[in-house]
């Protein structure tokens, strides 16, 4: 097999919508949900033997992945511009150097944003005949993101010296009652820095549950760009651009 050959065949598994490229794709998602249960678990496991043999074959795992996205990548550049790619190389400073850059593991969160971009979640999605929920799902996946790396920065910086559960459920409950504005008063983070966290906190989390709202009650828009002006959302029944007026022809989901 040429290297041709072999990178065709690759790319066909990673981004093809044949059977077998979605077994390989659905094989990569359940992977990548037992990475995020362990980063979401790390605080009960750290004092486990085995916390660091797993860190270390997780980001064997991230570092041979991103080796084989960038081998199918048509243009390395191009490539490299994608956040997803850069949320990878953070987690995977954070897997091959846990001592050092231990402040910065709560960003291993941003895993679950992969799944959101995902081309199997789209796939699936359309195979269904529910592609209106896209936006719904990956407004969810970027609400459940912030809550888990606002969580994890908290637990780093306040509650990190806390038993694992105790100070992680910590964390959680009061990232929680900030984004959801409940503020029970109960845990509070101490000093300047600590309020600052929590102001930002409940802006954030507002803008993103307000951004949630917007994508269940609002019509469902399809993604076709207007040849004409490049309008790319349009109601799933449009015939005519509603910028510029020309004629549509956006295909039905199951074409």
């Amino acid at each position: 097999m040429t290297e041709q050959d072999y990178r065709h065949r690759l790319r066909r598994l990673y981004i093809g919508q044949d059977k077998a490229a979605i077994r390989f794709q659905v094989a990569l998602a359940l992977v990548d949900l037992a990475i995020i249960a362990f980063f979401i678990l790390g605080p009960y496991l750290r004092a486990g033997p085995s916390y660091l043999i797993i860190d270390y074959m997780i980001a064997a795992w991230i570092a041979t992945e991103l080796t084989a996205r960038a081998i199918i990548a048509r243009d390395l550049k191009d490539w490299l511009k994608r956040p997803i790619i850069w949320v990878d190389f953070i987690i995977l400073g954070t897997l091959l150097f846990p001592d050092l850059l231990f402040n910065f593991a709560f960003l291993r969160a941003m895993r679950i944003w992969a799944i959101g971009e995902s081309t199997l979640l789209r796939v699936i999605l359309r195979r269904l005949g529910q592609s209106h929920l896209g936006d719904v799902i990956r407004a969810v996946i970027n609400a459940l993101v912030f809550l888990f790396m606002a969580t994890g920065f908290v637990y780093t910086f306040f509650f990190y010296r806390e038993d694992g559960m105790e100070g992680f459920v910590d964390a959680l409950y009061f990232t929680v009652a900030t984004v959801t504005t409940t503020g029970f008063g109960d845990i509070t983070l101490p000093g300047t820095f600590g309020k600052l966290t929590s102001i930002i906190t409940m802006i954030i989390g507002i803008s993103l549950f307000v951004r949630l709202a917007q994508s269940i009650v609002r019509p469902f828009k399809v993604t076709f760009p207007c040849p004409q002006c490049g309008l790319s959302r349009h109601d799933a029944d449009a015939v005519h651009c509603k910028a510029c007026g020309h004629v549509l022809n956006i295909p039905d989901e199951g074409q």
